[in-house]
């Protein structure tokens, strides 16, 4: 697969997106949810396996692509013990 497919299927899913989001917000006609909303799930699926095959995508964006919501903890410096406090004498 390439990068050609992936432009394709993300501007299918913004299309289909908006066109969902405009008939929601407006008539809300049946016929168009019904056409629209597989359309915008294939298409959707289209980009998670996509961008899960190309070879041009890191293992955290193939990760992503598979699971958007799944995010890698930051990395944190470990945590150092207080100075010592100085005595009162």
């Amino acid at each position: 697969m390439s990068l050609r497919h992936l432009r394709i299927a993300a501007r299918g899913e913004l299309i289909s997106l908006i066109i969902l989001l405009t008939n929601l917000a407006t008539a809300h006609l049946e016929p168009v949810s019904s056409l629209t909303g597989p359309t915008h799930g294939c298409a959707y699926l289209f980009v998670v396996v996509t961008t899960w095959r190309l070879e041009q995508a890191t293992t955290v964006t193939q990760g992503h692509g598979r699971h958007p919501w799944h995010r890698r903890p930051a990395r944190t410096a470990p945590a150092r013990p207080p100075p010592p406090r100085p005595s009162a004498e």
